[in-house]
C-alpha cells in the first residue's frame, strides 16, 4: 500500500473514531462549552490527555507552517481547519498526505 493511501485511511479513522464519541455528547448536551470543558478536565487522566492534544495541536500548526512552506504544499489552511474541526487525529494525517502528494509530484 502506498504511503499516500495509508495517510488517507488514517484520515478516515482520525475522523470516525473521535466523532463516535463527540456526536453522542452533542446530541445529549448540545454545544455546551461549560459541560464540554468540565468533562474534558473531569480528572487528572482526562486532563493529561486534553493537554497532550492541545500541545500536539500547536505543534501541528508549527509543522504545517514551517514544513508546508518548505515543501511547497498548497492549501495549508486545510490541515489547520481539520485540526480545529476534528483534532490532531485528522489534521496530522491530512497534512502528511498533502506533503507526500507534493513530494511525489516533485520526484516525478
Amino acid at each position: 500500500m502506498k504511503l499516500k493511501s495509508v495517510y488517507l485511511v488514517l484520515c478516515v479513522a482520525g475522523t470516525v473514531l473521535p466523532y463516535s464519541q463527540f456526536v453522542p455528547f452533542v446530541m445529549e448536551h448540545g454545544l455546551d462549552l461549560r459541560v464540554f470543558f468540565e468533562q474534558l478536565f473531569a480528572n487528572r487522566i482526562s486532563g493529561f490527555f486534553a493537554w497532550d492534544v492541545i500541545v500536539s495541536s500547536v505543534v501541528l500548526w508549527v509543522l504545517v507552517a514551517v514544513e508546508g512552506r518548505r515543501a511547497g504544499v498548497r492549501h495549508l489552511w486545510a490541515p489547520i481547519v481539520a485540526n480545529l474541526a476534528v483534532g490532531v487525529s485528522l489534521g496530522l494525517p491530512l497534512f502528511l498526505y498533502m506533503r507526500e502528494r507534493r513530494l511525489v509530484f516533485l520526484r516525478d
